[in-house]
């Protein structure tokens, strides 16, 4: 419908979230407080009390789980895992004992203890100067909320029932609130507050709903039935757009669907350069239910299998047996392709409830994690070995250790693989005697050592996202230092330079399984540095191919030589941006018919 030509066109600026163009009425979703009854408890009447929260929790429980199944069957296992976080609420026990303290302390009804407590918890944790508990901060208040509605005996406020197709217009938005999402009414996402990697933020790019975040008081600005474009590709959002701007975008967009199709038309191609050289475009995935993505998009296989989940979504370890199961399916589907299956990765923001036994720390992104988690709990590692070893003899496997920091850790993770093969040969049971056995290099030491290593493994693969982290001292999801989160910076440029020619004499492949892989700007310099293989995001393989597939590797060898001598990481992205522009020609340009 148009907009009132009376009212004239504002243009908000905000920060791109999820890309896409939408406009319609906008739904102004702003949620009450919960107005909680407080009132005195008499002491033979507490048990009923602890009763009631007790069930509450439990409902909590099943609704979540259920809400997790459904977002693992609409989006996939990496967006569910989202909401395992929330099942860890439920299961904090200082939380609960906290309520039923004050229960007996103050003698007041349960619903207020629980508020008061959970409000305590989330003011402690708001203060506290880091973005992942910050991130934790809102998983806390989406799971109190929900346990004081189910207390209170309301209903949540669905966004499922939009009677229409609206733009969500508000605060802030909960992973519950996202995941109730009728796709088909739901046409953008503006709010207030957020970042490009909330959890919110992560689901509504996994729905493929345009969203704006960072707009500080959208929520004034904009009232119900107002109407609305939002342009997640700029960060725009402009309320009552005039049918000049309608028009523009209206063609902007179509070019857009051209593009993909165009983009799209290569997926069943090998990607191969102009002059002759393969490059290997494989998935990242979190278990068998992405199994259909690795399919749609032809990748050549599984560069990274996150074994985690298989974890963090329960409150006790898997055996062995259930682990083969989840490995075993991925294995046997995508046979002939390789299946790299990371070992357990723990630690940092994955956690799971069967982790009681460690230690809260000040700093879980360097503290106790991945390989070093392993390596202190042999049992548990040797245990998932043997499942990946026993998974290899159904389809071509191997096996990578995360966060390896240098030759002792490496040697000591393979004495533990030799012992779960020398236990699997004692049970007379099958598994690929020559697996082939890899470490991640997301550590400065590990790619500033990566020649020593390489005598102890057959194949690198370079985690860019922690690399970065860990190069430049920046945590990506701190909004405070997270435009000093660089990929173009000189050190990380000649980290993975380095890494790659150290393998070379040793003829170990080098694979990229970070972000940097699947964005279009690097994946060319990357080939260019000598990485054989790119592990990517299903979705993202069909722009990295038709890149590739449209240059020679010669022309990505100067722009990585090139690229090498500059000091400047706004100069490297000039560099790229204009090799991308060239190389793609009109289809970089999708504004072109306006």
């Amino acid at each position: 419908m148009p907009a009132d030509p009376s009212k004239p066109e504002i243009v908000l600026q905000g920060v791109p979230a999820s890309p896409g163009v939408a406009h319609g009425e906008a739904f102004v979703f702003l949620q009450k407080e919960l107005e909680i009854p407080v009132y005195q408890v008499e002491a033979k009447q507490r048990r009923g009390e602890i009763a009631r929260f007790e069930e509450a929790i439990k409902a909590t429980r099943v609704q979540i789980s259920k809400l997790r199944a459904e977002v693992a069957e609409r989006l996939g296992e990496q967006e569910a895992q989202i909401f395992d976080a929330h099942l860890l609420v439920l299961e904090d026990n200082a939380l609960i004992d906290e309520t039923i303290r004050e229960l007996n302390e103050s003698g007041y009804n349960i619903d207020y203890c629980f508020h008061s407590v959970a409000k305590r918890f989330i003011e402690a944790f708001g203060k506290i100067d880091d973005e992942y508990l910050k991130e934790r901060v809102t998983d806390i208040r989406d799971v109190t909320r929900r346990v004081l509605l189910n207390l209170l005996g309301h209903s949540s406020a669905a966004l499922a029932r939009l009677g229409g197709q609206r733009v969500i217009v508000s605060e802030d938005l909960s992973p519950s609130d996202t995941a109730s999402f009728d796709k088909g009414s739901v046409l953008g996402l503006v709010t207030n507050a957020g970042s490009s990697t909330s959890h919110a933020v992560i689901m509504a790019r996994s729905l493929q709903v345009p969203a704006v975040v960072g707009l500080n008081d959208v929520t004034a600005r904009i009232d119900n039935g107002d109407h609305v474009l939002v342009d997640g590709y700029e960060g725009l959002v402009i309320v009552h757009p005039t049918d000049q701007t309608l028009f523009r975008y209206g063609r902007i967009q179509e070019r857009r669907r051209d593009i993909r199709k165009v983009i799209e038309a290569v997926i069943p191609l090998p990607c191969v350069t102009l002059d002759g050289e393969r490059v290997q475009l494989l998935a990242n995935i979190g278990g068998p239910e992405d199994i259909e993505e690795v399919g749609k998009f032809k990748a050549e296989g599984v560069g990274l299998y996150r074994t985690e989940s298989l974890f963090i979504r329960r409150d006790r370890f898997p055996d062995e047996e259930e682990q083969l199961e989840a490995y075993k399916k991925v294995v046997e589907t995508l046979r002939p392709q390789p299946v790299t299956i990371r070992t357990l990765d723990l630690g940092g923001d994955k956690r799971t409830s069967a982790m009681h036994f460690t230690q809260q720390e000040e700093n879980p992104f360097m503290g106790f994690r991945a390989i070093r988690f392993c390596l202190e709990h042999r049992d548990i590692f040797r245990e998932q070995l043997r499942a990946i070893l026993r998974a290899s003899a159904y389809g071509k496997v191997k096996i990578m250790y995360p966060m390896i920091s240098g030759v002792g850790e490496l040697i000591q993770a393979n004495l533990v693989l030799d012992e779960a093969k020398r236990e699997l040969r004692a049970k007379q049971l099958a598994f690929d005697d020559e697996i082939e056995v890899g470490s991640m290099i997301e550590i400065p030491s590990a790619a500033w050592t990566a020649d020593q290593l390489a005598g102890h493994c057959t194949f690198f693969s370079i985690g860019t996202n922690d690399l970065i982290q860990y190069m430049l001292a920046v945590d990506r999801v701190n909004d405070r230092v997270a435009h000093l989160y660089e990929p173009a910076h000189p050190a990380v440029l000649r980290a993975i330079h380095h890494v790659v020619e150290a393998a070379r004499p040793r003829g170990l492949k080098v694979a990229i399984c970070g972000e940097m892989g699947g964005d279009p700007l690097f994946a060319p310099l990357l080939v260019g540095l000598g990485a054989a293989e790119l592990s990517i995001t299903p979705a993202g393989l069909p722009e990295v191919k038709y890149l590739l597939r449209s240059a020679k590797l010669a022309e990505l060898k100067l722009l990585a030589t090139t690229v090498l001598q500059q000091s400047d990481p706004k100069n490297t992205l000039k560099l790229l941006r204009r090799f991308y522009t060239e190389h793609m020609g009109e289809l970089a340009r999708p504004d072109l018919s306006s």
